[in-house]
């Protein structure tokens, strides 16, 4: 099967076989990263411009070593050091750096759909590496890539997710990703953080956290977006810890070979209990691993084609 897509802006996009043509070249491309020398002259020529508007470690970091190990080149932009200080506009600023030639942009911004709106505009491709509270979809390609190799697929599964839902951009992708894939998704959260429409995202809405992971083959911790809410929607973070956390108890309720799972960054004592930062079923440094091969695939797929 060959990639069609120019763009790739959230998980709508992606029906079974799009998601499963990623997992399998991604699996194919983490061999790289095994090699004395983690570099192919696959994607040699290319340029991949990383705009990140907001923080990120995992997310740009990851991109920067997909990037590198496919031998492109790249520019990384970040509103600090950017135009935009002196008031350039986003638009502005890409059809600037367009005029330099790249092959494909990769933007993390805090207003949602402004990789859409890049997308429409540009002769470039856009990958959306997050957007405000709309999607993150290569975060939930990887903990596609993550559940399906630690459990062996995931059609029938059932997914807990735990947390602030409302202004997740990756419980949002990782639902629609899921529920494409076959997994039923049980989501639980203070009330003030779920959003009112989550139900008809085809999710069961769990009365607690023990009855959401009861039973579940993943369980899935959300951190707390606390630059994107005020104090006012949830109770103070010793309450939150002691109501909404996933601790060992809350494992203990879910099947024997469950994994756990948190996009990151962690704060423990939180959204986790400390008890579970060595646990042996945690896979969140597992997601890492999956997130530079998911990249690279990405990458792989936009930028060589069928014929590369």
């Amino acid at each position: 099967m060959a990639w069609d897509r120019r763009n790739l802006l959230s998980m709508s996009q992606l029906d079974p076989a799009d998601i499963e043509l990623v997992l399998e070249t991604a699996g194919r491309l983490r061999e790289i990263g095994t090699r004395p020398v983690k570099k192919v002259p696959t994607l040699r020529g290319k340029t991949v411009v990383l705009m990140f508007y907001e923080p990120s470690t995992r997310t740009r970091s990851s991109f920067e070593v997909a990037a590198k190990r496919l031998s492109c080149d790249t520019l990384s932009i970040s509103a600090s050091t950017s135009s935009i200080v002196k008031g350039e506009t986003l638009l502005d600023t890409l059809r600037n750096l367009e005029a330099m030639g790249p092959d494909l942009v990769v933007l993390r911004h805090s207003m949602a759909g402004a990789g859409d709106m890049l997308a429409r505009r540009l002769g470039v491709g856009v990958i959306n590496a997050g957007d405000g509270m709309h999607e993150h979809p290569t975060q939930a390609l990887l903990d596609l890539m993550t559940i399906a190799e630690r459990k062996g697929g995931i059609d029938g599964l059932t997914v807990a997710i735990v947390g602030d839902i409302a202004h997740s951009r990756v419980a949002r992708s990782d639902i629609i990703g899921l529920r494409t894939m076959g997994a039923r998704v049980r989501v639980f959260g203070p009330p003030t953080l779920l959003p009112p429409e989550v139900e008809s995202l085809g999710v069961e809405v769990a009365g607690s956290r023990e009855e959401a992971v009861a039973g579940a083959d993943v369980v899935m911790a959300l951190r707390i977006q606390r630059e994107r809410l005020g104090e006012q929607l949830l109770p103070s973070l010793r309450e939150y810890f002691e109501l909404f956390s996933i601790g060992p108890q809350q494992m203990a309720l879910a099947k024997d070979d469950a994994i756990l799972m948190h996009p990151g960054p962690v704060n423990w004592g939180v959204e986790l209990d400390p008890a579970l930062m060595h646990w042996e079923r945690s896979v969140i440094l597992y997601q890492v691993e999956c997130g530079v091969a998911v990249r690279m695939a990405l990458l792989y797929l936009m930028l060589a084609g069928e014929g590369a």
